[in-house]
């Protein structure tokens, strides 16, 4: 997998993390909340690990 495709990817998961909030915002998900709100969590840090990783090659390209 090339960083190329990496970058992609990554940019469908965060176009994907609106959802999470859109989902934990929702007054029915009872218990869920806690798996939810810990996928968006995992998701942030996920995005976070990305950014520093690749911020430098960025530039370098």
């Amino acid at each position: 997998m090339d960083e190329k495709m990496i970058r992609e990817r990554i940019a469908i998961v965060e176009s994907k993390r609106e959802y999470l909030v859109r989902l934990l915002e929702q007054p029915d998900l009872g218990t869920l909340r806690i798996d939810v709100n810990q996928a968006l969590e995992e998701l942030d840090d996920l995005i976070e690990e990305f950014q520093r990783t690749f911020s430098g090659k960025a530039n370098e390209n």
